[in-house]
């Protein structure tokens, strides 16, 4: 796909814009959008995480979310309830809390008067997980998903538990989290970042304590499954994963099993999006993207829906090494 550098529109960033929930609670949003959207409005496309969007995720967020919004897109890139800069606290991952929150983030998007009221979730890993999860509770607004690297089954396919083994992960997992969600908030961005950080701190949970209390297949796990009834998903989904990636099996799951439209892509990629993921061949994921946005948000004939369902990347035989910059094959 190519793009005539005429028909690209001017973009602003606001690096720290509140969006207040219900309970008043401010969650601190990252936008990218032309600048002339009150004018001429456009779709939003969100990413929900955790992971800070002022230093964990900000040089992955530039090469993507303003190459969108070049195109007709808002980008809302929003630090979880408890995470980054934004206030409250969080309790565990997926909660229902988080979910409610990102409904309500959606509705206050669409109701904008920059948004044509459609809106889009896109996400990699914990990103990719919450927006299949929040699809399942079909907001009006959400038209579209892209999910990368994520999983439709929290007990069984997850870092958790698999084959009925408890894994490593829990622990490894865990920790990581721990240090993402008990760093400050940034203080250029408030003057009570001190107090915030402070009861976030003393509030923090382990989250392999949680886990480990449960170690079957319960109501705990079965939140946020969303094998557990793939109709509830409305939305059109394109998945998308990586032979390298421990999560790849949610691509041909979600093309069996969801009744919305659904394409799958697997390449041989790790954890990463396929623009700028190992090992090589990388893949236009932004093009591909735009075409699913373009089609779904802006009802343009893109082409998408005579894709084939599934796309794989074939890998050949390789000599044992401890690492291949380029797995060779074939689509």
């Amino acid at each position: 796909m190519t793009t005539n550098p005429n028909t690209l529109r001017k973009i602003e960033e606001l690096p720290d814009m509140g969006l207040v929930m219900s309970d008043g609670t401010r969650l601190s949003a990252r936008v990218w959008r032309p600048v002339d959207a009150g004018k001429n409005p456009v779709p939003v496309i969100l990413e929900y995480l955790p992971y800070r969007k002022r230093d964990g995720t900000c040089a992955r967020d530039a090469l993507t979310h303003p190459w969108f919004a070049r195109r007709g897109y808002a980008c809302v890139r929003v630090d979880i309830r408890g995470n980054g800069d934004s206030e409250g606290l969080m309790a565990d991952e997926y909660s229902q809390q988080e979910l409610d929150d990102a409904v309500e983030v959606i509705n206050w998007l669409a109701a904008q008067g920059w948004c044509t009221g459609k809106v889009g979730m896109m996400g990699i890993s914990w990103g990719g997980f919450n927006a299949l999860q929040v699809a399942a509770m079909q907001p009006e607004p959400l038209k579209a998903v892209i999910t990368l690297c994520s999983t439709v089954d929290r007990f069984a396919d997850d870092i958790h538990y698999k084959g009925g083994c408890l894994l490593n992960e829990n622990l490894g997992w865990g920790a990581t989290m721990w240090a993402y969600s008990s760093r400050a908030p940034d203080p250029a961005l408030r003057d009570d970042w001190r107090e915030m950080w402070l009861k976030r701190l003393a509030a923090e949970p382990f989250l392999p304590a949680l886990w480990l209390r449960h170690q079957k297949r319960d109501e705990y796990w079965r939140h946020g499954s969303v094998c557990e009834d793939f109709s509830t998903i409305k939305a059109a989904v394109l998945a998308i994963g990586g032979w390298g990636d421990a999560y790849r099996n949610a691509v041909p799951q979600l093309v069996e099993g969801l009744d919305a439209p659904v394409k799958g892509i697997v390449g041989p990629w790790v954890h990463k999006y396929p623009h700028i993921a190992v090992p090589e061949p990388r893949i236009g994921f932004l093009q591909e993207a735009l075409r699913w946005w373009d089609r779904w948000l802006k009802g343009l004939d893109t082409g998408v829906e005579n894709d084939p369902d599934y796309r794989a990347y074939v890998m050949d035989g390789l000599r044992p090494a401890t690492w291949a910059s380029t797995r060779p094959g074939r689509w």
